[in-house]
């Protein structure tokens, strides 16, 4: 499990006990695992960590993309059909499903079963077993499940649009990626091994990410997470000269994004009133605690954002609210 291919980089807490519940979770014996996440956080990435963790690791892990495979075509290709089974089906196939037999299965972007095959996936997780399109005798299969997806599947029960009997025979155990923006310095991080990563692939000269430039990846918003901030950087090193990732590198798009977070205007605090029985420190505490949670709220809870506006360090601002009951200790 700590091969390149399925190494989960990052310190924030979050990053953390994620790696520390996937290390409990994939030797176990455990049945399936829900896996959520917005699109590019990297559940694939989990879903292979998981199953390289656990015994099954010797056996073949089935990436499935639900959403890729056309809904007409899906069942032969997870179960697999007789020869004459349907027009055009010439030899007999083996599915998906069953080429996972002994290892683990990946169905990604699972909300996108259609409800039939909802149901008959239902029943392979139950039963253990299916048919392939045309057959009579059912075929025994030992797979571990792993799904994903990138919708709040309770949402989507509650809407209709998923089963509530697959639900919760899939969330046996269920597993939250957090989103890129909300992993703090860990996209430096993160930016800085791509660059590693792509500097030995294509040559060149190794890049560093430049401070302005770093300003504006703690910034943006990142929509497409990790998978977007690898692309980009695969990008720049292709195209850019110098040992530097500068500013002037990055797209219109992600510059002009970034424009949009609030400045906060330099702030001439207000006299404040406050009970007669305060004293001057408790009065000064109780002044820095709102500031503090007005310049967060303009920042958008962004930590490094909020230090650079109130002119302090990342680690004297955490050290701050600690101290004012803002945030709570690890």
């Amino acid at each position: 499990m700590s091969t390149q291919q399925t190494q989960l980089i990052g310190n924030h807490p979050t990053i953390v006990v994620l790696r520390a519940l996937v290390a409990r979770v994939a030797p176990s014996k455990a049945g399936t695992v829900l896996i959520y996440g917005e699109t590019g956080t990297g559940k694939g990435l989990v879903a292979r960590m998981i199953h390289e963790g656990s015994q099954r690791a010797h056996k073949a892990f089935v990436d499935i993309n639900c959403a890729a495979i056309p809904a007409e075509l899906l069942e032969s290709e997870l179960f697999g059909h007789e020869r004459g089974a349907f027009t055009g089906a010439v030899l007999k196939k083996e599915g998906l499903i069953e080429a996972g037999n002994g290892g683990s299965v990946f169905l990604d972007e699972v909300r996108e079963l259609d409800p039939v095959m909802q149901a008959k996936i239902l029943t392979l997780l139950d039963t253990k077993r299916f048919r392939r399109v045309g057959a009579v005798k059912p075929i025994d299969v030992d797979v571990r499940f792993i799904a994903a997806t990138n919708k709040i599947l309770l949402q989507e029960v509650n809407a209709g649009n998923f089963r509530d009997d697959l639900y919760y025979r899939l969330q046996v155990i269920s597993i939250n990626i957090p989103p890129l923006r909300e992993r703090g310095d860990d996209i430096l991080l993160l930016a800085d091994n791509f660059l590693h990563k792509y500097h030995q692939l294509y040559g060149g000269q190794r890049k560093k990410v430049d401070a302005e430039a770093e300003r504006i990846f703690l910034a943006y918003r990142w929509p497409g997470n990790v998978r977007e901030l690898e692309n980009l950087t695969e990008r720049i090193c292709l195209l850019e000269d110098g040992d530097r990732l500068l500013a002037s590198h990055l797209p219109a798009r992600i510059l002009r994004e970034v424009q949009k977070v609030p400045a906060l205007a330099p702030m001439a605090p207000k006299p404040m009133a406050w009970p007669a029985d305060m004293d001057y420190h408790q009065a000064t505490g109780h002044f820095q605690k709102q500031l503090i949670e007005q310049v967060l709220q303009a920042c958008d809870n962004n930590l490094t954002l909020a230090a650079d506006q109130l002119k302090l360090s990342r680690h004297a601002l955490r050290h701050q609210m600690l101290k004012l009951g803002l945030l709570k200790a690890e």
